[in-house]
């Protein structure tokens, strides 16, 4: 189980970006984090993985644990190895390695046979990387990117496994196929923490959801109520905007009623 107890974290010592947010990822889940830009979900996903001091942050107050074992002040490295593994919103592959050196920097510290048997994983979970193993990163679609992001961080065999904005930027088929394959990874014993601003994709595989608004946890309950509660459909998913799909969405069609009033 994962789990945050009253986190707080600070940029640059004034900033102060979560406020006590606590929240739960149950061993075997897959847990939505959903809310507008700013409202500080990748800063979560930076204090679980140690990746703070990179952008000047700093947990103040509050616990972050691993089955029980604290892991908030463990660097990245620390952190992989504990099993928490991250895939960071923009996908951040390396576009002159090939698809095979991608996938084999993500299993670096781990022997060869290992890293064989863990690609073989990762190549039957994502054929199409499979054909094409050999070619350079760059030159994968978006959608082919994403896959080869969720695969390397697969090479450190995590067991929670965090999803900054997986779907950002696809076309709806793809969001599709990304959608089953983070609930095939999850029946393959992966628990996920998923950050999204395709809300309904996020709601419909989670088993719970956590909104966000400014730092906070404002609302806390299992995926189905989020998804038939009237305010939420209306004020967090848009589901009464036409057209609108996002958090994205309902704020451009909210700001547009507002200058045509």
């Amino acid at each position: 189980m994962l789990t945050i107890e009253n986190l707080e974290v600070v940029y640059e010592d004034v900033i102060l970006v979560l406020k006590g947010v606590s929240l739960t990822v149950p061993t075997g889940s897959i847990v939505a984090l959903l809310g507008a830009n700013g409202a500080g979900k990748t800063t979560v996903l930076r204090a679980i993985t140690g990746l703070l001091d990179i952008h000047r942050g700093e947990i103040r107050k509050g616990t972050i644990t691993l089955n029980g074992d604290p892991i908030h002040h463990l660097d990245a490295p620390k952190t992989v190895a504990a099993g928490v593994g991250q895939v960071m919103e923009g996908r951040r592959i390396l576009t002159e390695f090939t698809v095979d050196e991608n996938l084999r920097i993500g299993a670096h510290t781990a022997d060869r046979g290992t890293i064989e048997a863990n690609l073989d994983r990762v190549y039957t979970t994502f054929p199409v990387l499979a054909d094409r193993r050999k070619g350079v990163a760059g030159y994968l679609s978006g959608g082919e990117q994403q896959m080869l992001a969720i695969g390397r961080a697969l090479m450190a065999e995590p067991t929670f496994l965090l999803l900054d904005e997986p779907s950002l930027g696809l076309a709806p088929l793809i969001v599709q196929q990304i959608r089953d394959l983070i609930v095939e990874i999850n029946e393959q014993g992966t628990s996920v923490l998923l950050v999204e601003q395709n809300a309904n994709m996020a709601l419909s595989i989670s088993s719970h959801g956590y909104i966000m608004e400014t730092g906070k946890i404002v609302m806390d309950k299992p995926a189905e109520v989020l998804r038939d509660d009237d305010d939420v459909r209306e004020f967090y998913l848009g589901l009464r905007e036409e057209g609108a799909t996002s958090f994205r969405d309902v704020k451009h069609y909210k700001r547009r009623k507002r200058w045509l009033s």
